[in-house]
């Protein structure tokens, strides 16, 4: 079995933290990001791997950087044979890289080249993907431009949410660095370079991108509207009573037939025009509320056809 350092952050890394442990390895220390203010009380709360890790009996360790003296050396005593990294948060300067006896071996939620950077679930769908991939590759010091040791693809279907992707990608990401790590401890495992044609660049999602935007074809809307869903979710202002506009979040929607100015709602069943097409709003959340269907919405906040959102 191999002596792991486990380096993650979100729900996203968890499966793939459980699987290692589920696999017979030794983790000699789980590296996550500090507790963080959450909640309407703003208290510290660890992340979901720090959580995990709590409940197995693994070692945590949150440092701010890895850049310091002392963090790299603390992280060269764990004698590691690899440290495995998914979704952690931090980048590892290359003395920390060349620790582990393998190196570090990396799990992306993309099909490499495309999407290299911080949300290529997201980017996937919003740009209308029809696949991606959960990618195993050994790291190096370029950003998720290591060689891939193995990929796993995934159909993304026409409406299918990023947290949707999300779930699929990190079950089956965690079955694949299970894998590698066997291959690894065979000697086995072999890598490949990445094509140099084809790299994209996952941006992190900024807020001011999440406005829904209907000037803009039916199918793009609705790629935009899933790709946010659940987070950060994409949104429109809606007037609500007393001359306030209100925000609301769109989670789901539909591509449908219907024509008319873009924004217009066009009739009960919350159609709303596009520039060119329609999408049906499925599923809204209004602040503080839980997320409804559009029947259930509309009873709580009627819209009339002809209304501009």
């Amino acid at each position: 079995m191999l002596r792991v350092v486990f380096m993650g952050t979100p729900e996203f890394a968890v499966p793939t933290l459980a699987g290692i442990v589920a696999a017979g390895h030794q983790v000699v220390a789980a590296y996550t990001q500090p507790p963080r203010p959450a909640g309407r009380g703003l208290d510290a709360r660890k992340a979901a791997v720090h959580r995990f890790a709590d409940r197995a009996g693994i070692p945590v360790r949150t440092p701010q950087t890895l850049k310091a003296g002392d963090a790299r050396q603390m992280f060269a005593d764990l004698e590691a044979d690899v440290a495995v990294v998914v979704a952690y948060g931090l980048i590892l300067p290359q003395p920390v890289l060349a620790a582990p006896r393998f190196g570090g071996l990396n799990l992306h939620a993309s099909a490499l080249p495309r999407w290299r950077g911080a949300a290529p679930i997201q980017r996937a769908v919003m740009a209308g993907d029809a696949a991606t991939a959960a990618t195993v590759m050994r790291m190096d010091q370029g950003l998720d431009t290591g060689p891939i040791c193995l990929e796993e693809p995934v159909a993304i279907g026409p409406d299918m949410t990023a947290g949707e992707l999300h779930d699929l990608l990190s079950q089956q990401g965690a079955g694949l660095m299970v894998r590698a790590l066997a291959l690894l401890e065979q000697g086995a495992l072999r890598s490949t370079p990445q094509p140099a044609a084809g790299a994209t660049y996952a941006a992190k999602i900024d807020k001011g991108e999440t406005a829904i935007d209907f000037s803009r074809p039916a199918r793009s809307v609705h790629n935009h509207i899933r790709g946010l869903s659940p987070a950060p979710g994409a949104w429109l202002e809606l007037a609500t009573g007393g001359g306030k506009r209100e925000r609301i979040r769109v989670l789901r929607s539909a591509v449908v037939d219907g024509a008319g100015p873009a924004g217009t709602v066009l009739d009960g069943l919350l159609t709303v025009a596009c520039g060119e097409g329609a999408v049906r709003l499925l599923e809204l959340q209004r602040g503080g509320k839980r997320p409804m269907p559009a029947a259930e919405f509309l009873r709580g906040c009627p819209i009339a056809p002809g209304t501009r959102v």
